[in-house]
C-alpha cells in the first residue's frame, strides 16, 4: 500500500489572505438544539470550484460570495478542478469535505492537451482516478489531500473513474467511511466504500461494493443518512431515464434492500441525491440535481416517513429559493450553530441575521 502525505493548507490561503496554519480550535459536542442555520455546498460547471450558501430557515439560501467560488478547484485538485462536493459534520465536531478530482473542460480551458487524461475508448467519460479530501474544525482553515485510488492500492491501475465521494461516521468501527462511485476501465459504474484514516488524507481499506443493483447497468451517487435504526441510501441508477431510487438497511455498508420505486418527480434526468433534516422538525428534505434541463437546477421533495414525499419544486420555482446564485450542481447540506454560521459569514463579509 502506498501512502500520501497530508498537505496542510488554510482556507485563508485559498482566499489570498494570510496563512495562519491549520486551526486548533477545541470542538465541543453539539446537539440539534444548538443548530440554527444550514450550509449548502455545491459546484458550478463554469469554474469547477467550491461554492457555499447559507440559510437560517432551510428554504431561502444565499451564496456567501455572491455566487463566486470560495475555494478555487485549481488550487487543490490534481486536475485543476473539482466536482461533486459533499460536506459532513463528524461526531468530533469537525467538518469533512470530499470532492471528485476532475475537470471536464480542462482542454477547453488550456489546462490539458487532451479532452481526458486517458483515452476515452479505454477509460470512458471523465476517467479520473481520485478525490480531494479536506478537514476543518472551523470552516475557515482546512487540511487538504489529493487521494488517488490507483496509487493507494496495488492492482488498481485500471480504475476508470472515481466520482462523488461522501463521508459518514461508522459507529460500529469508530472510523470515518468514504463511499463513492467507481468503475474499472470503461465498464459499469458501481458504488463502493473504504475507510479513511483519522487525518482524513488516506484510504485505509480497499474499495468494496456497498450495494449490487438488480440489473447490469451503471448506478452512481450514493447518499446515506441514518434515521433511527435505519440507513437510507438514495442513489441514481442508469436504468432507463436516470433518476433517484432508495435502498435501506440496518447496516451502514451492507445488506441494502432493493426498492424498484423512483423517488424523484422529474420527467428528465436527475442525479446526486442528498438528504437533510429540517432543524427541530420530523421532516427530511430530499434534494437532487436535475441535470437534464438548462440551466441546471436543484429539485426538492419533503418526507416524514421516507414513504410518501411532497414536492417542493426546484430552486426559485416553488418554496425553495436561491437568492443570488444559479445553475448549482451536485450539492449537500449540513446544519450549523449560530456561532459557526456567523464566523463563516464574517470571513466573507456576508450579513446573516437570526
Amino acid at each position: 500500500m502506498k501512502k500520501h502525505l497530508l498537505i496542510c493548507t488554510g482556507l485563508a490561503t485559498l482566499f489570498s489572505l494570510a496563512l495562519t496554519g491549520c486551526s486548533t480550535l477545541t470542538n465541543q459536542t453539539t446537539t440539534e438544539a444548538d443548530m440554527q442555520a444550514y450550509l449548502l455546498v455545491y459546484f458550478k460547471d463554469d469554474d469547477h470550484s467550491l461554492h457555499m450558501a447559507l440559510s437560517t430557515d432551510g428554504y431561502s439560501f444565499t451564496d456567501i460570495n455572491q455566487g463566486k467560488a470560495v475555494i478555487n478547484g485549481g488550487d487543490i485538485a490534481e486536475q485543476r478542478g473539482i466536482r461533486d462536493p459533499h460536506i459532513y459534520r463528524g461526531p468530533n465536531g469537525q467538518f469533512y469535505l470530499a470532492m471528485t478530482d476532475l475537470h471536464i473542460f480542462a482542454q477547453r480551458d488550456g489546462l490539458r492537451d487532451s479532452q481526458w487524461q486517458r483515452p476515452i475508448d479505454d477509460y470512458g467519460w471523465g476517467n479520473n482516478r481520485g478525490f480531494v479530501l479536506m478537514k476543518s474544525d472551523d470552516l475557515i482553515n482546512w487540511s487538504t489531500a489529493k487521494v488517488r485510488i490507483d496509487l493507494t492500492f496495488d492492482g488498481y491501475n485500471e480504475v476508470g473513474a472515481a466520482w462523488a465521494p461522501q463521508t459518514i461516521y461508522d459507529q460500529a468501527t469508530g472510523k470515518m467511511m468514504l463511499y463513492y462511485t467507481m468503475r474499472f476501465g470503461n465498464g459499469l459504474n458501481k458504488m463502493y466504500y473504504s475507510y479513511v484514516n483519522d487525518e482524513f488524507n488516506r484510504l485505509t481499506t480497499e474499495p468494496k461494493l456497498i450495494f449490487q443493483y438488480q440489473k447490469e447497468v451503471s448506478y452512481i451517487d450514493a447518499d446515506i443518512s441514518k434515521v433511527g435504526d435505519s440507513y437510507h441510501m438514495f442513489y441514481t441508477p442508469h436504468d432507463g431515464t436516470p433518476g433517484i431510487k432508495l435502498a435501506s438497511s440496518t447496516k451502514i455498508n451492507s445488506d441494502y434492500n432493493y426498492d424498484p420505486a423512483w423517488y424523484d418527480s422529474e420527467a428528465t434526468t436527475s442525479e446526486a441525491p442528498n438528504v437533510w433534516q429540517r432543524i427541530g422538525e420530523n421532516k427530511w428534505v430530499l434534494m437532487y440535481d436535475v441535470y437534464g434541463i438548462q440551466p441546471h437546477n436543484f429539485a426538492f421533495r419533503e418526507t416524514t416517513d421516507f414513504v410518501t414525499f411532497k414536492d417542493l419544486g426546484r430552486f426559485n420555482e416553488g418554496v425553495m429559493k436561491a437568492t443570488n446564485f444559479s445553475s448549482p450542481k451536485h450539492g449537500a447540506v449540513i446544519h450549523l450553530t449560530a456561532a459557526e454560521a456567523k464566523r463563516l459569514a464574517e470571513q466573507w463579509k456576508f450579513d446573516i441575521k437570526f
